[in-house]
């Protein structure tokens, strides 16, 4: 039995599955030759969040891009082919699961099956690039993982602990005897490559913000420690071996002590040639030569980063001057294995973009070009496709990890996690600029 029936079967559902023709009716669609991908538009999260899994399955089905029903959900489903070196054109996109998770009693669970019901609600990929969904959070982080707490407590999702399960705020443990954590994670990976995404995680890499679970208790990562460099590659391995063709690297740019004086991570970095060994490793030992490694953070020594084994960068240029980053994608255009990417927003942004400014960096990130085979990669997060409520942003909701409800419900947490009717009408106007770029 495939992951996906697995997942409905151990939340006791049946595997049969049904069309929404409602949802054929009302889905966004692309123009021109893209009109057979479909998507949820127009809507706030929670419209998708109070779903059950079985609905969300049910709806992802429907979109099929084929326009093919499945009355279950097929077995072999394989990822968006665009080549080897679709990293260095993709659109990245990051969600963070723990902030769409359920929150119940304090407690904290169950992200993936959130990411799961989200997934028809993002655009599809284009017919020269994909977009890849990069998921905020997958091991469990070191400052209380799995508990709420209040609005202005740390609990930073920049610490993690290696060698142990999965998070707690990602995975339903509740259903655990059932379908393990690493089939939760597939299930999600497999509905990812359906709807045409690709699928990838973020992770730090300094040293003082990973731990390692020992019989004797935590200790910390060192990358001195050949034993832990090997636990390092394994773990990354594992998840590509579930389908994951994504790593985004927090503070890529500084390996090998470049530029150390802007670092403010905590920690060692691993030395350049040993990172370059790590990603060699990564992409050999799972037999996967089409995996995107992303660096947080640019700089014009482009070739540091291409020889590092990277595919794209962030942090390089902004999308608010059109014609400056179809300018770049120009210059650029003959760097097939690595290129910086235009930026809506990243992990660290505290507000200040209004709607319209955010618009503009989007349709930046998916016009600026002459030709779409020579596309800029670029980075957005969630809250760029679904605006946050006023007194949020990104940055806080990976440094903590506030409960939004005001009756303790799950429900009431995702209809006040984000803006509502300004919200919605803003998923509208994005959703139209991605409904025009996917035919390129």
């Amino acid at each position: 039995m495939n992951s996906v029936n697995k997942l409905l079967k151990a939340l006791g559902e049946s595997t049969a599955l049904k069309k929404n023709e409602h949802i054929l009716q009302t889905a966004f669609q692309g123009i021109g030759n893209a009109g057979s991908k479909r998507w949820i538009g127009n809507i706030v999260p929670a419209d998708l969040l109070k779903l059950s899994v079985k609905d969300a399955v049910n709806i992802i089905a429907t979109l099929s891009e084929g326009g093919i029903f499945y009355k279950k959900f097929p077995d072999n489903i394989e990822t968006p082919n665009y080549g080897d070196k679709w990293g260095r054109l993709a659109n990245y996109i990051e969600i963070n699961d723990r902030a769409i998770a359920i929150m119940d009693n304090g407690c904290t669970c169950s992200g993936i099956l959130s990411c799961i019901k989200l997934l028809p609600a993002i655009p599809p990929s284009a017919k020269s690039w994909a977009n890849c969904i990069i998921l905020s959070q997958i091991w469990q982080n070191i400052y209380g993982d799995a508990y709420e707490k209040g609005a202005f407590e740390e609990n930073s999702i920049y610490g993690i602990r290696l060698n142990t399960s999965y998070s707690d705020n990602v995975i339903d443990y509740s259903v655990a005897d059932k379908i393990s954590p690493e089939e939760q994670l597939k299930a999600f990976v497999d509905l990812a490559h359906f709807r045409g995404l690709k699928a990838g995680f973020r992770h730090v890499i300094s040293a003082d913000q990973i731990k390692v679970a020992t019989a004797d208790g935590d200790v910390t990562f060192d990358w001195c420690n050949p034993e832990h460099q090997e636990l390092y590659i394994n773990e990354c391995v594992k998840l590509v071996n579930l389908g994951f063709e994504c790593m985004f690297i927090d503070s890529a740019k500084h390996i090998g002590g470049y530029d150390c004086e802007n670092y403010t991570g905590v920690g060692d970095l691993p030395e350049y040639s040993q990172m370059q060994y790590i990603l060699y490793e990564i992409r050999s030992r799972s037999g996967r030569c089409d995996l995107s490694f992303v660096g947080e953070k640019s700089t014009d020594d482009f070739e540091r980063y291409r020889n590092l084994g990277l595919n794209a960068g962030t942090d390089f240029i902004t999308g608010d001057d059109f014609h400056k980053v179809r300018d770049c994608s120009e210059k650029l255009k003959y760097m097939r294995d690595y290129a910086p990417g235009v930026e809506v927003s990243n992990d660290n942004y505290s507000g200040g973009l209004n709607y319209e400014q955010k618009l503009n960096r989007i349709n930046t990130a998916l016009f600026a070009y002459y030709l779409a085979s020579d596309k800029l990669p670029s980075f957005m997060q969630a809250e760029d496709l679904f605006p946050l409520r006023y007194d949020t942003n990104t940055h806080h909701l990976m440094m903590t990890n506030p409960s939004y409800s005001t009756d303790e419900s799950a429900l009431s947490h995702w209809e006040n996690l984000f803006a509502k009717d300004d919200g919605k009408n803003y998923n509208r106007r994005a959703g139209e600029l991605f409904a025009w770029a996917l035919q390129y």
